[in-house]
Order: C-alpha cells, then sequence, then structure tokens
C-alpha cells in the first residue's frame, strides 16, 4: 500500500480577516472540496491548473473484501465487464472514445474497492463524464460476453500468481492468517470459483454494489469547482438512488499461538515472510491509542526499511556473514479490514530461513530493547514529506489519493492531517511498539521451500483484453 503523507496545509484566515494573505487564497482556490449530490454519489474537485489536462474517477467503495465465498473473483471481472458497452456504447467502444478525445484509461480492483479512470485534455472533461455516468448506470452485457472475459481473468490469474511462486506463497499466507476477515481470499479469486463464476454472479454483485451512494466521482486538474460541480448534478445526479446494502461486521478472532506455513513451489531461491497482526490507523475519537500505535509501527518499518543502507539492510545483507540477499519491512497503516506488520528475507547461500526468521525478529527485538536515535526519527519523517511533496506532482496521484481516502472513510484532508500527526510521533512510542506487538500470539510465517524448476514447463502470457 503506498502511505499518503501531505505537506501540513496552511493555516486557515479567520472570518475577521478582512485580506487575507495571497498566499492562503491560492490554498483555498486549490484545495480539495467535497459535495454530496441528491442521490447520495460523493463528488471531490481538486484544480490544479498548471497543465490544460484532467484526471476524472469513478470509485466504488467494493472490492474483493464484500464478496462471499464461492465467488471470489466477481469484484475484478465485474471490473472489467464495464468495459463491455452499454445500449449507447457498444462493447470495446469506451476506450476507443476516450482516445479519440485524446485521452487514456484503465481500472483498477482491490480489497477494499474499484476505481475506473480517464486522462484527458481538460476540454474534454464532460464528454468522459456522460461516458461513464452512461456505464456506472447502464451497464449491459451478453453471456456469451462474460464467458469469453472470464477466460482472460483465469490467464491473468496464471500469469500473475501461479507462474510466480512467492505470489502463490503470499496467497496461502493470507489465507492462514485470517479467518474470518474476507481479506483471506485473493482479489483474482480462486481459480476453482472463477471455473464456477456464473453471468448471473456478476449482474447481482453489479446491482448490489454499483448504487449511487457507494460511489465517489473524483476530478483532479485544469477545472473549475463550480461548473464541474454543475456536470456532476447533470450526469450523475439524475441516477437513481438505491440504498447500500449493510455491511456484516466480520471481526478477526484473537490469535492464541504462532501459525506456521511450509509452502512448496518451483523456485530457485527460498523466502521467509513473517506477519504480524497489527492496529489499523482509526479516524474518530475513540482508539486514539491505536491510532499513535499505526503511526509508531509505520515509523518501525520505514527505520527498518526506508532508505538505502536502513537496518535490515545492514544488520541482515551485509558484511561477511550475511544471512540475507534481500529483507524487508511493510507496515499496512489503514484498510477497511485488519492490517499486518510483515518482514521478509531471502536466505543467502548456505543459510536457511529460520537463520533469516531469527534475524529479523532480533532487529525488532534491539529497537525493543535499545530503540531508536533521533537521528533515525528525523529522517524517516523528512524523507515521508518530500515523497509525498514530489508524488503530488502527478495530477492522477492527487486524484488517486483523494478516491482512497475516500473509500476507506477518510476525508479530503487527511493526508495532511496524518503528517500533523506523524510529526509528534516519539522514538519512545517506536520503542513501546517494538515491545508489544511482535509476540507469537500475533504471528504467521511463511517459508517458501524451493523446488525444482520444469523447464519445459508453459509460461503464460498476457492474454488479449487484459485491461492492466
Amino acid at each position: 500500500m503506498v502511505i499518503c503523507f501531505t505537506p501540513s496545509s496552511q493555516a486557515q484566515i479567520s472570518a475577521t480577516s478582512a485580506t487575507p494573505p495571497i498566499s492562503s487564497v491560492a490554498a483555498e482556490a486549490t484545495r480539495a472540496q467535497q459535495f454530496t449530490l441528491a442521490n447520495g454519489l460523493t463528488l471531490i474537485v481538486k484544480p490544479d491548473r498548471r497543465a490544460p489536462t484532467a484526471v476524472h474517477m469513478l470509485w466504488v467503495r467494493v472490492g474483493s473484501m464484500d464478496e462471499v465465498d464461492g465467488t471470489s473473483g466477481v469484484a475484478h471481472i465485474l471490473e472489467h465487464m464495464m468495459f463491455k458497452g452499454t445500449p449507447s456504447v457498444p462493447a470495446g467502444e469506451f476506450s476507443r472514445r476516450v482516445a479519440a478525445l485524446g485521452g487514456r484509461d484503465n481500472a483498477f480492483t482491490n480489497r477494499d474497492y474499484t476505481g475506473y479512470y480517464q486522462m484527458i485534455p481538460a476540454q474534454r472533461l464532460e464528454d468522459v463524464m456522460r461516458l461513464e455516468s452512461d456505464r456506472f448506470a447502464h451497464m449491459q452485457w451478453s453471456d456469451e460476453e462474460f464467458r469469453k472475459e472470464l477466460e482472460v481473468v483465469k490467464e491473468e490469474r496464471r500469469l500473475r500468481t501461479e507462474d510466480k511462486p512467492l505470489a502463490l506463497m503470499n496467497e496461502a499466507l493470507n489465507a492462514t492468517v485470517f479467518v474470518a476477515s474476507p481479506y483471506r481470499r485473493p482479489v483474482v479469486g480462486w481459480m476453482s470459483d472463477l471455473d464456477a463464476l456464473t453471468p448471473a454472479d456478476a449482474r447481482a454483485f453489479y446491482q448490489r454494489w454499483y448504487v449511487p451512494a457507494n460511489a465517489a466521482v473524483v476530478v483532479a486538474g485544469d477545472v473549475d469547482v463550480a461548473q464541474v460541480r454543475a456536470l456532476a448534478d447533470k450526469y450523475y445526479g439524475s441516477l437513481p438512488t438505491r440504498t447500500v446494502p449493510e455491511r456484516k461486521p466480520r471481526i478477526e478472532p484473537l490469535q492464541s499461538g504462532i501459525k506456521r506455513l511450509s509452502f512448496k513451489a518451483p523456485a530457485e531461491q527460498a523466502n521467509v515472510t513473517l506477519a504480524f497482526k497489527v492496529p489499523s490507523l482509526p479516524w474518530t475519537a475513540e482508539s486514539q491509542q491505536g491510532g499513535d500505535d499505526a503511526l509508531a509501527l509505520t515509523v518501525l518499518a520505514a527505520v527498518l526499511d526506508g532508505y538505502q543502507g536502513a537496518r535490515l539492510e545492514r544488520a541482515l545483507t551485509q558484511g561477511p556473514d550475511h544471512v540475507a540477499d534481500s529483507a524487508g519491512a511493510y507496515n499496512g497503516l489503514w484498510g477497511r479490514g485488519p492490517q499486518l506488520f510483515v518482514l521478509s528475507g531471502v536466505p543467502t547461500r548456505g543459510k536457511t530461513t529460520e537463520q533469516v526468521e531469527q534475524a529479523l525478529r532480533a532487529q525488532v527485538q534491539r529497537v525493543a530493547t535499545e530503540g531508536i536515535t533521533e537521528a533515525e526519527l528525523a529522517r524517516v519523517k523528512t524523507q515521508w514529506v518530500a515523497s509525498e511533496v514530489y508524488k503530488l506532482d502527478s495530477l492522477f496521484n492527487q486524484a488517486r489519493e483523494l478516491g482512497t481516502l475516500w473509500a476507506q472513510g477518510l476525508p479530503v484532508d487527511a493526508s495532511e492531517l496524518l503528517v500533523q500527526r506523524l510529526r509528534v510521533v516519539t522514538a519512545d512510542q517506536v520503542k513501546d511498539v517494538a515491545a508489544r506487538y511482535f509476540g507469537d500470539d500475533q504471528l504467521t510465517v511463511a517459508q517458501l521451500l524451493p523446488q525444482p524448476i520444469d523447464k519445459t514447463r508453459k509460461t503464460h502470457t498476457p492474454a488479449a483484453g487484459t485491461r492492466h
């Protein structure tokens, strides 16, 4: 996941100020604004007039976590089917029309959401809003079209998962870590579920979740907020409203004892991955300690693996007695489901996954015992803020960040608020979380056991129709 940090927003001018500073006027003119249309659809607009271009995105708060057992992969196949036409736009015509406007388009699905986007000249915004609102509300396709596209998705699974031993192991790891959480299922779907998926499954999923109150339109670029709002009312605001289905809580039960997975697959090198259950970042008045812990854990991950020469690289991959060819750390900061802190490593020749596992845990234990330096803390904070400043030079990244925040139920200024909270994370907090969240009762370990590679085995290539 991409951690979204941006510089703190400039202080707002009080209502009594007669002449606000120019910098504040400029900030107000370019800040993201959020609206709710009459049918419940959310509109988010972020002006950026540096170039005569715009990004238009449609987000639906539905992903693989909203599927039920037996239909895994339906959110993803539905994303593909959204390109297969409406009563007024034939199959395959959508992307051709976007290209004719001088733009490009694509889509993506993950656990928490599905997104569709077009990058176009700003004066063509109305054209893509007309196209996108049409397919959001009037998607249709034949059973035969579904069966053809399903084969494309199966080939995508073979290419991205079944041909890659580490991807297969990580899929099995998620299925081992999570018991109640739908995060246990792969986004692309289990192959047996794909084999059994029907056109009716996809149509039912579409009718259930593709409703205005479960969707957001994000526009960033050389646009006027009032004009975009008028266009959104024209093309999206008239769509019929339906109730968003109730989402049942699927709380992950407490783990009691370490879990271990030995995964055999044809591979050249072994791998070991340690997944610890950790809190995610809340955005309510309650559970503020959990939020502080989530931020401190993210700082810990950066101290371990956030820059060249960080702790894991120095301790595990350098020197005459190094145990790993590579090592990494990552913390899941937020999401609609439970989050993990992940450590991983590839044993060097002559070393074992057990040795790498011990070395990874030893580095966390060292932080728990000795803490981190103020220099390390300052370095990761500075790097995060700088990377987010550079990232937001891209209109696409601006729009994607705003859509991601909305999908997680967060405010449009969440990244700015996050930086404010990041700045006050202390070295003692990092030391504290290192001591509390890395016991056996939170841990699942997966080790990849390399098997001989069949040189005659056919590998897969992207199938025609693959969109991303």
